[in-house]
């Protein structure tokens, strides 16, 4: 049984969300929440196995619910639901380590598959990048983009990739990988150098769009 939490400020969206996931039968809702401060305490006491959370709340925000949870050391795979389609939230979101960034309108049965997916440990997004991300990535050149080829990571790398894609920072990554935090500065720097990456942001972009993530 998937174990889910409900966080949004809009009573009719919270029970009307709670309603439809809990009508599947290996999903269950394990508690709602108002705002993100409510929402924050809920995941730290229940320790579901999916969120799904508001991107505007009061109080706190769904960018400030991953932030806290993430300064707390709580685990939580979190699918940010929002009414506007916004570029730099989902950027922003993934940072932070959100597992999914999907419109509020999605069908109810890409909801459930995004739940099942992402409890499976997957990333669900947008089914597309979208032009702005696209704008933000592509070179300069019209003819750079056929170009660009991206050299191969080793499995470290990848490694440390992944946990990036998360929103863990050096220090983070180098304790659960159990390495330096300079060993891991070295390879961030290695693996920013492959994608032609001039920041964390743009290279963690670069493998979403690629599948490496």
């Amino acid at each position: 049984m998937i174990r889910v939490v409900v966080v949004d400020d809009h009573q009719l969206v919270r029970e009307g969300l709670a309603a439809l996931v809990a009508a599947s039968p290996d999903i269950a809702v394990v508690g709602l929440a108002a705002n993100g401060v409510e929402g924050v305490a809920l995941v730290v006491r229940e320790k579901p196995d999916v969120v799904l959370l508001d991107l505007s709340m009061p109080e706190l925000d769904g960018l400030g619910v991953l932030l806290r949870l993430r300064e707390l050391g709580v685990a939580a795979k979190a699918i940010i639901l929002t009414t506007f389609d916004d570029d730099m939230a989902m950027l922003k979101a993934t940072s932070l380590g959100a597992c999914g960034f999907l419109l509020k309108d999605v069908p109810r049965d890409e909801l459930m598959s995004a739940i099942r997916a992402v409890h499976r440990g997957e990333r669900v997004f947008r089914p597309t990048v979208t032009s702005t991300i696209r704008a933000v990535l592509r070179p300069k050149r019209p003819d750079a983009d056929r170009a660009e080829t991206i050299a191969d990571l080793t499995t470290r790398e990848t490694e440390v990739l992944r946990l990036m894609a998360g929103g863990l920072s050096n220090k983070e990554i180098a304790f659960a990988l159990k390495l330096s935090e300079g060993t891991v500065k070295n390879h961030v720097s290695v693996i920013l150098d492959k994608f032609c990456a001039p920041d964390r942001t743009r290279a963690v972009l670069k493998a979403i769009e690629r599948g490496i993530v």
